[in-house]
């Protein structure tokens, strides 16, 4: 029998979030499994898993600080912003000065306003972006405040002609689009630029080292939960523990007496199963989401 939890995936490439998450409710046999954000099909790494009840938990796995290492190539721009698209511009960019190239991404850390890639997940009118763009609509979207919290300039490589290759390790609040950070890098500095690798290293406190392939995930099924739900959610929030009458009381969705804890918070019964994910307003501690066995 499957149980709740989450699974640390390290995506492969060439498959979307949405096939990863077909391929385990086959191997798993359980249809109760979602995704804690979106990567591209380019894209490999950290993809966190929910199953059964900790699909609840996928929401707040979505709005985690995310971490991830990319090249960006500079002197091609293509139409979606990574390799996957169409190069529609060239300039050469084997004149750009090393310093001249860390100063343009230095530039997009911080707080910074940033315009999605047109050829996202994001929707307009009930319509996904990349599909107004597929059929031929041209598609502005504004730009939303993103946080690159760290920006690290690995290597610059000059292998090909006329163009740079910049591999860089990123951390950033969700949101924030690996490849606007290379088309604008490229932008900045006159000659295009665009993403031609990504790897997702971590989402919240779930890095790669826990993570593991689709075939090693097959080969244990159906018990593939790495992080049983309790566990889960000790340490994706802070923990307070109820006594047995606030358990009880929780467990049915009424409110407890508020601790100053900030929130949301996980709470937990004395035999250490979690109640509910809580969260303190109006002088309350209130359930965000009940996740006691019904």
């Amino acid at each position: 029998m499957s149980t709740d939890g989450l699974i640390v995936v390290d995506k492969p490439g060439g498959m979307t979030s949405h096939d990863v998450v077909a391929r385990i409710r086959r191997f798993a046999r359980t249809r109760r499994v979602g995704h804690g954000g979106t990567l591209d099909p380019m894209a490999t790494g950290v993809l966190v898993i929910g199953m059964n009840r900790a699909t609840r938990l996928l929401t707040y796995v979505i709005g985690a600080d995310k971490s991830y290492t990319a090249t960006v190539r500079l002197g091609q721009s293509t139409v979606t912003d990574d390799a996957e698209g169409d190069v529609i511009a060239t300039t050469p960019a084997g004149a750009l000065a090393d310093e001249a190239i860390r100063a343009a991404l230095a530039d997009l850390s911080g707080e910074i306003d940033q315009v999605p890639s047109a050829v996202s997940a994001i929707k307009i009118d009930g319509q996904r972006a990349y599909q107004r763009v597929r059929s031929g609509e041209s598609v502005d979207l504004p730009a939303r405040r993103v946080t690159v919290s760290r920006l690290d300039v690995l290597a610059i490589r000059r292998d090909h002609p006329d163009v740079v290759d910049v591999d860089i390790d990123v951390s950033c609040s969700t949101g924030t689009y690996i490849r606007a950070i290379a088309r604008d890098a490229g932008l900045a500095l006159g000659v295009g630029g665009h993403l031609t690798a990504l790897r997702r290293t971590a989402v919240g406190g779930f890095t790669l080292a826990e993570a593991a392939t689709l075939d090693e995930l097959e080969q244990r099924a159906p018990d593939v939960v790495g992080v049983p739900l309790a566990a889960a959610a000790d340490r994706f929030f802070p923990r307070r523990d109820a006594g047995p009458d606030e358990a009880k009381v929780l467990s049915h969705g009424g409110p407890l007496e508020p601790v100053g804890l900030a929130g949301p918070y996980a709470v937990f019964d004395p035999a250490g199963g979690l109640i509910a994910i809580v969260s303190e307003r109006g002088g309350r501690a209130r359930a965000e989401i009940v996740l006691a066995p019904a």
